[in-house]
């Protein structure tokens, strides 16, 4: 399926901090976040964002932590305020406040998750181990937690944005990525065996004995290889059309005859399903072999692998242990987050909008979105003027383009109209996992009951108290929730270049996903098709290759690890673009105006400061390394320096010459758009 391009990847852990609002940001620049012992020009991010960094230094709780992730910090506290109000209400049962009080309340209760231990999944596991190989299918399209070989889903069909269509891809993979099982390096040796620990740990909690454990590590491990070797690799999943394969139900049958999707579909309650699109047929293939070929205790061990995987989370404290021993590794973390902050993600993720409504009645004045409007029709008008004036791209192609941003859909805040949430049932006599596993069955029936139906253009991919933002090129949309509109981002109250350099660079960012690698390749309604000359598409390719090229150079690690140019493009493409957009829209809003030096500091300079603290940071190595193989985002000091030094603009405002460290020759700059 495809991926609608969020601003940054879910943050995996904030600071605590205050619960309150933000106060107003003063006017002009905070000096105390600057490091001035740092040349501007030789290292604009540790100038900008070092004094910062020093005044916050890393937690043992953080693999990362910068001002984007205060800001998420600041959203779940004020998210755990609201959830811990409607506990002390007594919620009338049925009600979302005793869902949403109640799921929290069984995350908190230690006592009873360590009474407990396994039994919450020792019938699931019974039942996995009775499963005759001929319907391993049938249990994964019905058993709630169950991660195994691949996973489907409802989504626009790519083809013809109005319908919902099926699609299937590639997965069943414990660490996520294919290269932690397929490369030799001593990195990727030290996660395996921190993987093959984790599961004899988690196997042997659910009573396993010493010798099946052995057993199911070596079953795991040789399985989820063979799907590594199948898989595509993250830079192949950036080709929309490698990952379009329509295949009607009785051709799937003959060419993966051990994988029958027709009874799959049938446990699941989906009649209909006549044509499922592939994403990766050659991981189906490999699929449908190891269901034929692999030992049917094997697979049976692969299923429960997985599942405990899912269930751990929400298990006792040596069930959670084990898989934070798994994160220490993975991302250098040292120590556990409190079990608040754990808890209060479940019920902000399973009923987020129930929990948004919430939030946003408290915490999002009308007035942010009315300034939100003037910012984004401001961007927008920026935008069409950069597509007019691109020197590379022919008339006939701006005109479409034009055609495309002008009905770019803008989604500000939160959805005019809230999920219903009432056929999902919140149950504290019953365990936390067996709760969890309804709401994924509710949320995965919610998705399943689109299929065939038109699309719904105004559902919201994001929950509007989410620090985050997104384009969908199916939908041709832009959105901003309530929970990244907030400072350092936004603030009505702020000097224009803050605003601009902040939030004003995020809309910028998204816009210009619809018209990055991915993003360009589907027209205005949302059409996967081709509504370029050929001339303008070779010309698009040199510019994007030379600047995958520039972020390929750059090394990110003590041990030589480079950036990985080609997997971030996109994302880098939509930074360049909303930093130049975002330039342009601030000088077109101050026409007509005084634009003053304040506290010493150029219009120009704040406007470029502010974009570098949204990206101040910092970052363990092993979370660096992890990033680089998972995260389609530069990491913050790239997407500061390494765009920078790209933008005539940023020379002009910081004196940049050649011979500083920030200075690229003019011949080797890459501006797309």
């Amino acid at each position: 399926m495809l991926v609608s391009v969020a601003l940054v990847s879910a943050f995996g852990s904030f600071d605590s901090i205050s619960a309150t609002a933000p106060a107003s940001t003063p006017r002009g620049v905070d000096r105390a976040n600057l490091d001035t012992s740092v040349r501007p020009q030789d290292d604009f991010y540790d100038y900008a964002c070092g004094g910062w960094m020093k005044a916050n230094p890393l937690k043992p709780e953080y693999s990362r932590f910068g001002t984007f992730d205060q800001l998420g910090e600041l959203n779940r506290s004020q998210v755990r305020d609201l959830i811990m109000n409607l506990g002390s209400q007594n919620a009338e049962y049925g009600t979302n406040a005793q869902k949403i009080a109640d799921l929290y309340a069984l995350g908190m209760d230690s006592i009873r998750l360590n009474r407990d231990g396994a039994a919450p999944v020792k019938a699931d596991i019974a039942r996995i181990n009775a499963t005759p190989r001929e319907e391993i299918i049938d249990l994964i399209a019905v058993m709630p937690g169950v991660d195994a070989f691949f996973g489907t889903g409802v989504e626009a069909d790519m083809m013809n944005s109005e319908v919902n269509a099926m699609y299937w891809g590639q997965g069943g993979l414990g660490l996520g990525d294919r290269d932690y099982y397929l490369e030799n390096s001593a990195r990727e040796k030290e996660v395996r065996a921190a993987y093959e620990k984790y599961l004899k740990t988690i196997s042997s909690l659910a009573g396993y004995s010493a010798k099946d454990q052995k057993r199911l590590v070596k079953n795991v491990m040789e399985i989820e290889t063979a799907l590594a070797k199948a898989a595509m690799s993250r830079e192949e999943l950036r080709n929309p059309a490698a990952s379009y394969n329509p295949m009607s139900i009785s051709e799937l049958a003959e060419k993966y005859p051990h994988v029958d999707f027709a009874r799959y579909f049938n446990k699941q309650g989906v009649n209909g399903v006549e044509t499922l699109i592939v994403g990766q047929p050659k991981s189906l293939a490999a699929v449908d072999s190891i269901l034929a070929n692999a030992d049917e205790q094997a697979i049976r061990d692969y299923v429960v692998a997985g599942y405990l995987s899912s269930a751990a989370p929400y298990l006792s404290d040596k069930f959670i242990k084990a898989n934070f021993e798994l994160s220490k590794v993975l991302s250098g973390v040292q120590q556990q987050q409190p079990r608040w902050k754990r808890a209060v993600g479940v019920p902000n993720g399973l009923l987020g909008e129930a929990v948004g409504q919430l939030y946003v009645e408290k915490y999002f004045p009308a007035t942010s979105k009315a300034k939100m409007l003037d910012l984004v029709n401001n961007l927008r008008v920026a935008l069409a003027q950069h597509i007019t004036q691109l020197p590379w791209m022919s008339a006939e192609t701006k005109i479409k383009a034009l055609q495309k941003l002008s009905t770019f859909k803008v989604k500000i805040g939160y959805p005019d109209t809230w999920r219903d949430y009432s056929g999902l049932a919140v149950d504290p006599t019953k365990s936390y996992w067996e709760n969890i596993q309804h709401a994924i069955t509710f949320n995965n029936d919610y998705n399943l009951a689109d299929f065939g139906k038109p699309v719904d253009r105004e559902r919201w991919l994001m929950s509007p108290q989410t620090v985050n933002a997104y384009y969908n090129p199916l939908t041709n949309e832009i959105c901003f929730p309530a929970g990244i509109l907030q400072a350092p981002y936004f603030n009505p109250d702020a000097d224009e270049a803050e605003n601009y350099g902040a939030i004003g660079v995020v809309i910028g960012h998204e816009m210009t996903h619809g018209f990055d690698d991915q993003g360009r390749q589907f027209d205005k309604d949302g059409n996967f098709a081709n509504w370029w000359t050929d001339e303008d598409a070779e010309k698009f390719t040199k510019l994007s290759d030379a600047l995958a090229a520039q972020f390929d150079s750059i090394v990110v690690a003590s041990d030589g690890t480079h950036a990985n140019g080609r997997f971030t493009l996109g994302e880098n493409i939509a930074d360049q673009g909303g930093l130049r957009v975002a330039y342009t829209a601030y000088h077109n809003a101050m026409q007509g105006k005084e634009m003053k030096d304040i506290d010493g500091f150029t219009p120009d300079q704040r406007f470029y400061i502010s974009y570098a603290d949204v990206w101040a940071g910092n970052i363990r190595e092993a979370e660096i390394l992890s990033r680089t193989k998972s995260d389609p985002h530069s990491l913050g000091r790239w997407r500061v320096n390494a765009q920078l030094r790209n933008l005539q603009p940023f020379y002009n405002a910081f004196d940049v010459k050649e011979g500083d460290k920030m200075f690229r020759p003019e011949e080797e700059r890459v501006i797309i758009w």
